[in-house]
């Protein structure tokens, strides 16, 4: 393909937000490249934590860190809160850009809360500690099939969807 021989830039994601980091990792690409790109950026925020882990959900155990150390240091951050403080939300910002510097970003979620300890091994990142309230079971133990459905990313991609077949 096209993309094959292209040596892309590294875009630091030096933003305070999901849609910050989304945009300008679009508009980096795009303009580089001259074409129009689509990027994402997305976390987990659990509400007791202010936040947290949010954009830096990848690195949360520091730069050396994993999915296991993250998960181990979410759990450890809430090893004294109760199951009704335990509300988090799945965040994704998918952005699309155009060489001209044209922008446009959609954000989707999805809600629940941080179980106490890992259900299941299915998925990736936070998705066995992560109690979805539109599946009732936790992302660990939930299909491909079933996690689609009711995904912040997928969420968040159907609005880019909408929005580009609305201009068509």
């Amino acid at each position: 393909s096209i993309l094959d021989n292209i040596d892309f830039p590294d875009v630091v994601e030096d933003g305070k937000t999901f849609e910050e980091n989304s945009a300008k990792k679009a508009l980096e690409i795009a303009k580089y490249t001259g074409i129009i790109t689509v990027s994402d950026d997305s976390g987990l925020c659990v509400d007791v934590l202010n936040g947290e882990p949010g954009i830096y959900s990848a690195r949360y155990s520091g730069k050396d860190g994993n999915d296991e150390k993250n998960i181990e240091k979410l759990l450890k951050n809430l090893s004294d809160v109760e199951k009704n403080d335990r509300k988090a939300h799945f965040v994704s910002v998918v952005s699309i850009a155009f060489p001209d510097g044209t922008v446009k970003s959609f954000r989707g979620e999805t809600q629940g809360e941080i179980l106490f300890e890992k259900e299941g091994n299915n998925g990736f990142g936070y998705d066995p500690v992560f109690y979805s309230y539109d599946l009732e079971k936790s992302f660990g133990v939930a299909t491909i099939e079933e996690k689609k459905s009711v995904s912040h990313r997928g969420r968040a991609f159907e609005k880019l969807k909408k929005e580009i077949l609305e201009k068509l």
